[in-house]
């Protein structure tokens, strides 16, 4: 009985898989062939795609055709060569076996020619799907946060074009083979059904060996493709991340991490060539025993008188064919589970971007409402998860050309309320009020270089507009980067500027983006971190210049001297609104009762300590006095008694064995 439960299980499950897969193939390419939204694809694509199928097709049927028609030439020539003995017939005969040998060279290159033209249109369409999928509503962001969405890099740069070539060959591979195999076992049970018939069945059973098998290469498959993709993803932190792992010395750990993943990449490789090498040897057995079964057959029978060589060799030529194409079927069944592998994971990603890019339902958002200036009004601003409040009930406006500094301890939301701003978080409850995004310049802490040359590094985000050099120098000189050109080419010059430029650099040349942009609005999160005093008060002197609105992140007090306004955020999820003035203040009587309660404090342990004993030394006298300790070292050494601020009076006893000040 339990083996009975198990076997079923796993039928059903193969078939669930089997279904789950046709699912995911269909996602893929029904909207490319069968397209059914509005606007999903023009008209005139389909119909070419269509038409380029179609041509495959009948190419791949006159190439069978051509096959077909060859190998009775093939029989006849043999004819004519062993028994007829005619020239002339051979000369006419070989003339048009070479004419079909041609035609279906053209044939061959011609189909594949038209078949990679399909597989790269396709790519082209579905990759931009997906790219558009994943700039989408930000959802290249907003992906990172679900953990089992790994290497999204990836799957988008190496697990696309996979997809097409794979469909295109399995599909035109398997046309051609199957209609191979039914021409030539039609001629090989015209010859003999026995063969024939063995064929057939032996066919079934090969075919049946090749779907089990495959089901283990899918699972070596989905493991080679994640191996390889940890361990390049490993390479490309390293590389991110040079600086820092450089600053640690943490070279040895970050070769530990690599090497480790590449061992997971090494073992699944050894795994698959020890898999690959039974199916070689068993395609390879496969197609010898039809070969040897078919001679064993027609051998006695040529011997007999029963058929004619040419009729032999063309049985054997048909059974060579025959044979070529089921190894090569199943060959390609073995293929179709890396094919099976990218369609999986291609498909994963594909419901993931839709997902994150889609509204939660049945969830509190706070709504935005774009206006000219910036507003909370009673906001309380959640994680994306809804598990912790950042803050609560926050209620405040910006006017236009003023500024707001938030302050607050580390991790309590500051960076988390400019996420709101730009609409990356949005759960809670409440009403944010914006500009246009397209009017707002975010400068973060650590700036985002783009790839491209020093005049696109200055005019991003808007790179088509258009600027001269000396307005551009003009700006350099601003932001105190007027050496950068010496170390380049010009400004058209594209260079990794990440590593050149150092973070105080890279900071300048944001504030030059904003100095080339003019917005109306600016958000800055840290964004002088890594700038000296100097440098950071002409950046933020020239930004009150140009009247923009301001919303700053930071923790240097120099901050407070370009803002109108402090929002203080506590760990407690509470707030408080106030004039730099009055926050100054704040903090100016925060200190001066920290100190008094310190004092406090001292004094109460030091007369705890001098209650414990009538020998006092310099040091609790001076705690008792208003003496300094150098004038109670001087009324000791003279003999003077000192009358403390509690009234007690005490004097020094020079005493060797006792050195300390009685009460007297």
């Amino acid at each position: 009985m339990t083996i009975q439960v198990i076997q079923t299980q796993t039928s059903t499950n193969v078939f669930s898989s089997f279904l789950q897969f046709w699912q995911d193939v269909k996602a893929i390419s029904a909207p490319y062939w069968y397209p059914t939204k509005p606007g999903e694809r023009a008209f005139s694509d389909v119909i070419r795609a269509w038409g380029m199928l179609i041509l495959l097709i009948l190419l791949i049927i006159l190439l069978v055709g051509a096959n077909t028609f060859n190998s009775f030439i093939h029989r006849y020539l043999i004819d004519v060569i062993i028994q007829e003995k005619d020239y002339s017939k051979f000369t006419n005969t070989i003339s048009i076996y070479a004419i079909g040998l041609v035609l279906i060279t053209i044939l061959v290159r011609f189909t594949k020619f038209i078949r990679n033209q399909i597989a790269l249109d396709w790519y082209q369409w579905l990759n931009n799907q997906i790219l558009n999928k994943y700039f989408h509503n930000r959802a290249y962001y907003k992906v990172n946060f679900k953990a089992d969405i790994d290497n999204p890099d990836q799957r988008l740069s190496q697990e696309i074009e996979p997809i097409t070539t794979s469909a295109l060959n399995f599909s035109a591979i398997f046309l051609e083979k199957v209609l191979e195999m039914t021409t030539f076992l039609v001629i090989v049970w015209s010859i003999s059904q026995q063969v024939a018939t063995a064929l057939l069945i032996y066919t079934i059973i090969g075919n049946l060996i090749a779907v089990y098998l495959n089901q283990e290469l899918i699972k070596i498959n989905q493991a080679e493709l994640t191996s390889k993709a940890d361990y390049s993803y490993s390479l490309t932190h390293v590389r991110n991340h040079a600086e820092s792992i450089a600053f640690f010395q943490g070279e040895k750990q970050e070769l530990n991490i690599v090497k480790r993943r590449f061992v997971n990449l090494i073992k699944n490789a050894k795994y698959k060539i020890n898999w690959e090498r039974t199916q070689a040897i068993f395609n390879r057995g496969y197609r010898a025993a039809i070969e040897f079964f078919t001679l064993l057959v027609l051998g006695p029978l040529f011997i007999k008188g029963d058929i004619d060589f040419g009729e032999i060799g063309q049985a054997t030529t048909a059974c060579y064919f025959f044979a070529g194409a089921v190894e090569e079927l199943i060959r390609e069944f073995g293929t179709s589970g890396r094919f099976s592998s990218y369609v999986e994971r291609l498909s994963e990603f594909s419901n993931a971007l839709e997902a994150v890019s889609k509204q939660p339902e049945n969830v509190s958002t706070i709504k935005t409402i774009e206006e000219n200036y910036f507003a909370f009004e009673n906001v309380t601003l959640q994680t994306p998860n809804y598990e912790q409040v950042i803050v609560e009930d926050l209620s405040l406006s910006v006017q236009p050309g003023e500024g707001l500094l938030i302050v607050g301890p580390s991790g309590r939301g500051k960076s988390s309320l400019l996420r709101a701003i730009a609409g990356l978080w949005n759960a809670g409850t409440g009403r944010l009020v914006r500009p246009p995004l397209k009017e707002v310049l975010f400068l973060p802490q650590r700036p985002y270089i783009i790839l491209g040359t020093l005049r696109e590094q200055l005019l991003y985000p808007n790179t088509n507009r258009q600027m001269t050099d000396t307005e551009l120098k003009e700006v350099l000189q601003q932001v105190n980067l007027q050496n950068l050109l010496s170390r380049v080419e010009g400004f058209d010059t594209e260079v990794p500027w990440e590593n050149i430029l150092s973070l105080g650099e890279q900071q300048r040349l944001a504030f030059a983006r904003l100095l080339v942009t003019h917005p109306r609005f600016t958000i800055l999160d840290e964004a002088t971190s890594a700038l000296d005093l100097k440098n950071e008060g002409s950046l933020y002197q020239q930004l009150q210049e140009t009247k923009t609105t301001f919303i700053s992140v930071g923790h240097r007090e120099s901050l407070f001297n370009y803002h109108q306004w402090v929002l203080e955020l506590s760990s407690d999820s509470s707030w408080q609104l106030v004039t730099v003035q009055d926050y100054q203040q704040q903090k100016a009587k925060e200190i001066v009762i920290d100190i008094s309660k310190n004092s406090s404090r001292d004094k109460s342990q030091n007369e705890t300590e001098i209650s414990t004993s009538e020998k006092l030394s310099h040091q609790q006298m001076n705690a008792l006095t208003h003496y300094s300790i150098s004038t109670i070292r001087s009324k000791a050494s003279k003999g003077q008694s000192i009358t403390t601020r509690d009234g007690f009076t005490y004097r020094y006893d020079k005493d060797p064995l006792v050195l300390k000040w009685v009460r007297v």
